[in-house]
């Protein structure tokens, strides 16, 4: 196991901005910069020992800071959508900006993704850590309370990427922390309609014409949402209006550890299992991207990767019956996000 630092470059501020590897024995490496904490690469190798990177993004620092789909990126403090970009919380409203529409989405205009994040590297025998910590001031972006942000990216030797977080506030706020990986099992040389996909979950939460929850949610049975055989991702395309971009219900009330997502492309042989203790995860396949410049001279076009959001569900703050975002002063958030990698 192995885990090293190197400068990455500058930000628009000159600030020095670092990329760590994580490598583990069996050769698998993954690099993360406390840039937005984004995950940058993570390179396999496939049944015929070829090695590529699974996820999408630029081959330098300078792409990051320019506009782009949130690529890898920590999405905080509130991943997905708010309706009407605001909240109430305790009899207090709260605005925040509308940078989706009339919609609030991803933390706004400079949310985690976008912020420097401090690094501290640790290293056992059979994993190694990368522990970033971000404050997060009360009212930036317009949330409540300063807010202590931890995560803690893993690898171990059965490829297993873990991420966990971890937050406290001294007032009471809202919170939703996911990552915005977009993965592709065969290294973006094909887009991902062919990968194979089975999802342990009977519920999705129906959406309206800006994508925000109705409140609604809806058994998956009888429609394109139902991947609880294995299919293909395209198989029900033509049924869809522009794509997956919806979230699915892995559990309503437990908070434990659950594997629920399983990812296969056939020509590489790879997979990839998604384990949350989230309740919901945002199944997202990359619609909005569009001859967009990315690595190694890639072109990234719709339906190039999918991603799995792990997160409570959308607009929960303003949906009383979707499991509470809420974080209390005193209280601890924790979750955990697991990917595991096979060929």
């Amino acid at each position: 196991m192995k885990i090293s630092k190197e400068l990455f470059g500058k930000d628009k501020n000159g600030i020095n901005v670092d990329l760590y590897s994580l490598e583990n024995d069996n050769g698998m490496l993954i690099k993360i910069t406390n840039y937005g904490g984004i995950i940058t690469n993570i390179f396999h190798t496939d049944k015929k020992g070829n090695v590529d990177d699974l996820v999408l993004g630029f081959d330098d620092l300078s792409g990051y800071l320019g506009e782009h789909p949130y690529f890898g990126g920590i999405i905080g403090r509130f991943a997905n959508r708010i309706a009407h970009a605001g909240f109430t919380l305790n009899g207090k409203e709260y605005v925040l900006a509308a940078n989706n529409g009339g919609n609030h989405l991803h933390g706004g205009l400079v949310g985690f993704d976008k912020k420097i994040w401090q690094a501290e590297t640790v290293s056992e025998k059979d994993v190694v850590y990368l522990h970033l910590t971000y404050l997060s001031e009360d009212m930036e972006e317009g949330y409540p309370g300063n807010l202590t942000t931890k995560v803690i990216y893993s690898l171990n030797n059965d490829n297993e990427l873990k991420i966990e977080y971890y937050a406290e506030t001294d007032k009471d706020t809202i919170i939703n922390l996911t990552n915005h990986s977009y993965f592709n099992l065969n290294g973006g040389k094909k887009n991902i309609l062919n990968h194979f996909l089975k999802m342990n979950c009977e519920f999705y939460t129906v959406v309206d014409e800006e994508s925000i929850p109705t409140g609604e949610i809806r058994k998956v049975e009888k429609s394109p949402f139902d991947f609880r055989e294995d299919k293909k991702i395209g198989d029900d395309w033509d049924k869809l209006e522009n794509g997956y971009d919806h979230n699915y219900v892995v559990q309503m009330k437990a908070r434990q550890l659950k594997w629920f997502a399983f990812l296969e492309d056939p020509d590489s042989g790879r997979s990839m299992e998604v384990a949350t203790s989230l309740p919901g995860v945002q199944l997202y396949t990359s619609n909005y991207i569009n001859n967009l410049p990315g690595k190694k001279g890639m072109i990234y076009n719709k339906q190039q990767a999918v991603c799995f959001e792990t997160q409570y569900f959308p607009d929960s703050v303003n949906k009383p019956g979707f499991p509470s975002s809420v974080l209390k002063r005193g209280d601890v958030f924790h979750s955990t996000t697991i990917y595991r990698f096979n060929s």
